[in-house]
């Protein structure tokens, strides 16, 4: 299954936010090359927001070029078997954290966020990622800074699209049984 195939599968049973995950299957249809930045007009991204063990803080990175403290994520790359590995490698790259696993259930919310030419839209897929017990952040080269920020933190410090991902992430973890 290629990544085009596997972001429409996963769109497809994506349940919520039914205008704008029907956008971004249209974007799909009409563009073979819209999984990839060379996609001018739009892309599909993939990011993770990363959790701590006790699931009480989240590691946002201070970014390099936007200068916002956002989640892990960007482009999808050729070697990416689907777009949850795409936001897994993604945030394994900007934490530096070994062993982050997502939550189960599949990507958490969309979010459609313009940038500037020649990248006109960002179509993301965001998922959330648990920390391993012990795990140790390292900043990458994309990143002025990583912090790890208490949940009540996050809207002082991050965009509106951060604190949904935080809301919905949340949310996700109370759905889960513990186990």
């Amino acid at each position: 299954m290629s990544l085009h195939e596997d972001a429409v599968r996963v769109l497809e049973t994506y349940d919520g936010q039914d205008e704008l995950r029907d956008s971004y299957l249209e974007h799909l249809a009409a563009r073979p090359d819209g999984m990839w930045k060379s996609c001018e007009v739009g892309h599909v991204t993939a990011s993770a927001l990363v959790i701590d063990p006790s699931r009480e803080r989240v590691l946002l990175t201070l970014h390099k070029k936007l200068g916002m403290w956002l989640q892990m994520g960007g482009h999808c790359e050729p070697e990416d078997a689907s777009l949850a590995a795409a936001a897994l490698r993604e945030a394994t790259e900007e934490s530096g954290i070994q062993g982050l696993t997502l939550l189960p259930g599949g990507p958490v919310r969309l979010d459609r966020h313009a940038l500037p030419a020649p990248c006109h839209w960002h179509l993301d897929v965001q998922y959330a990622a648990l920390a391993p017990a012990g795990a140790v952040e390292e900043i990458s080269d994309e990143s002025l800074a990583l912090r790890w920020f208490d949940h009540d933190e996050v809207a002082s410090v991050a965009d509106r699209s951060v604190v949904r991902l935080l809301e919905r992430t949340r949310a996700a973890l109370s759905e889960q049984v513990p186990g």
